[in-house]
């Protein structure tokens, strides 16, 4: 399956070629695990689409479900951009939730680690709000791609708050 906005006969931009292994559609091994102080411990599935258009940029949507239910529980799409001539890269988010943030950080081979730059909310966002997000991408010699996201609110520190492993689906 193809995602929607990857053009194949389009080859993929040089300036986000260490990003490539990324690249197409991931779906939870089983199901991940979320917890954060202030809710009761989850179970999610999740499936991940990265795709690109030529550009400089890699395309991403993130659809989280109730592991059970299948219910949609959380989503985020954004680009993921790759300052020349570096190792830093960037993840330009919008969730569901009313929360747009910056990540910055860096890639180094098969490992991308992140870290909220700018947070910005709906004005009637949820509270406690998000203060601080950091995030890791790893491509394990599995073949297995693994997430792991820590947060901090403005009532709780920097907790880990979700692990999940995707194998490759396209």
């Amino acid at each position: 399956m193809t995602c929607p906005f990857q053009h194949s006969d389009v080859p993929l931009n040089p300036a986000v070629l260490p990003l490539d292994w990324l690249l197409g559609s991931w779906e939870s091994d089983e199901p991940g695990e979320g917890s954060f102080p202030t809710i009761p411990p989850f179970r999610y599935t999740e499936t991940l689409h990265f795709s690109h258009v030529g550009q400089p940029a890699i395309n991403f949507t993130f659809n989280a479900y109730h592991s059970e239910t299948k219910k949609p529980l959380h989503r985020e799409c954004g680009f993921i951009r790759i300052q020349p001539g570096t190792n830093r890269a960037a993840f330009i988010i919008a969730q569901n939730s009313g929360l747009v943030e910056i990540e910055e950080g860096e890639l180094s081979g098969h490992q991308l680690s992140l870290q909220s730059q700018a947070l910005a909310r709906m004005s009637f966002a949820k509270e406690p709000h998000v203060q601080q997000i950091c995030r890791l991408f790893q491509l394990r010699a599995d073949g297995k791609l693994e997430q792991t996201v820590s947060m901090a609110t403005g009532d709780q520190p920097l907790t880990q708050h979700l692990h999940i492993t995707y194998r490759r689906s396209s």
